[in-house]
C-alpha cells in the first residue's frame, strides 16, 4: 500500500464521518502527510468522484464563493472497507517481521 493509497484511505475515512467540504478535508489531511501537494488532494477528490465513490455538489453560500462538498456513495464505502482491509493485511504482515 502506497502513499497514494494511504491518502485515499485517509480522504475515505474522513468523508465516513459525513459529507465535508474539500478545504476542510486539505487541512485535516496536511496534519498527517505535511508534504501532501494541495493539487494532489483535489486531483484524487476528482478521481474519487468519476470512479463514483464520491458525489461532488455545491453548498450554501456564506460570505465567500460556495463550497464544494463531497458525499461518500456506496461504492466509496465498498472503496473504504477494500482498502482498510489491505491496509490490515499490510500491518500485520509487518507485525509478523
Amino acid at each position: 500500500m502506497l502513499k497514494k493509497d494511504l491518502v485515499e484511505l485517509a480522504l475515505l475515512r474522513l468523508l465516513t464521518k459525513g459529507d465535508q467540504y474539500g478545504y476542510d478535508l486539505l487541512k485535516k489531511l496536511h496534519a498527517v502527510f505535511p508534504d501532501l501537494q494541495e493539487s494532489a488532494i483535489y486531483a484524487q477528490l476528482r478521481g474519487l468522484c468519476r470512479e463514483g465513490c464520491l458525489e461532488q455538489y455545491q453548498g450554501d453560500t456564506s460570505a465567500g464563493p460556495a463550497r464544494k462538498y463531497y458525499r461518500l456513495t456506496d461504492s466509496g464505502t465498498a472503496r473504504y472497507a477494500a482498502l482498510l482491509d489491505q491496509w490490515h493485511t499490510l500491518r500485520d504482515a509487518l507485525e509478523e517481521l
